[in-house]
């Protein structure tokens, strides 16, 4: 099967500072991807290049058979890949669902606003019932259903959210951790997502990517790296799952 997503030999750097060394990813149609990696590994600079915020030193980005490297993120969004930002992003002093339509912005998604959002408010019900309420009156939880709902309403073919469970309560993470497989069964989204808990990612996901020192190290069905020595290594030193 040929990857809706190929990175392959990405190298990234702020000034003289190099980040990425010949990173790899690949995300198969309709999968979920879990890109992990201890804090500063590259993770979200990598993502961050994928939807055109960073620009890559040299590599290459393809989407769907299309290079994307060169594009600038208003463009890729154009192209099907939704980016979520970590810690949501959110405009506080709007109300819900101005933040949730902000994503139908780009010319592809514009002209099917309603529908879209008729999909999403199915999606997400307690977005519906607090459409009217400012975003900063928002419990994190969800916030971050605002921040994914937003990226939905661009139509995406791929999702990228950065670290979508972060600060939240374990039955909140549980419910959106749900919510993600929706959007992959329901919407045929791809997904990718940058996630501290290792255990939780790779439970939630088809297939890891393990970043470290900014080159991709490791990568497998999910299954084959809750069990993996090498795994356990890089995020647990001694100790065991």
């Amino acid at each position: 099967m040929t990857a809706q997503l190929a990175v392959e030999k990405l190298d990234v750097a702020y000034g003289d500072f190099q980040v990425l060394w010949q990173a790899e990813l690949q995300v198969q149609p309709g999968q979920i991807v879990a890109l992990l990696g201890p804090n500063g590994a590259g993770k979200s600079t990598l993502m961050n290049t994928i939807s055109g915020l960073n620009k890559a030193a040299s590599g290459s980005i393809t989407f769907e058979g299309k290079r994307i490297d060169h594009l600038p993120a208003h463009q890729t969004v154009g192209e099907g890949i939704a980016h979520v930002l970590e810690r949501r992003r959110l405009f506080p002093f709007l109300t819900v669902l101005d933040n949730v339509l902000l994503g139908a912005h780009n010319p592809r998604a514009r002209p099917m606003r309603e529908e879209t959002l008729a999909k999403v408010e199915a999606l997400f019900p307690i977005l519906k019932a607090r459409r009217s309420q400012l975003a900063n009156t928002l419990s994190g939880g969800e916030q971050q259903m605002v921040a994914i709902a937003r990226g939905i309403m661009a139509r995406p073919k791929l999702l990228m959210v950065d670290e979508p469970f972060l600060g939240l309560a374990p039955m909140m993470v549980e419910e959106i951790g749900k919510l993600m497989q929706r959007i992959r069964d329901e919407q045929g989204i791809g997904i990718i997502f940058i996630e501290q808990n290792v255990e939780l990612a790779l439970r939630l996901a088809d297939h890891g990517f393990i970043l470290e020192s900014g080159r991709t190290i490791l990568d497998g069905p999910s299954a084959d790296l809750l069990k993996s020595d090498e795994v356990k290594r890089i995020f647990l030193g001694d100790f065991a799952f």
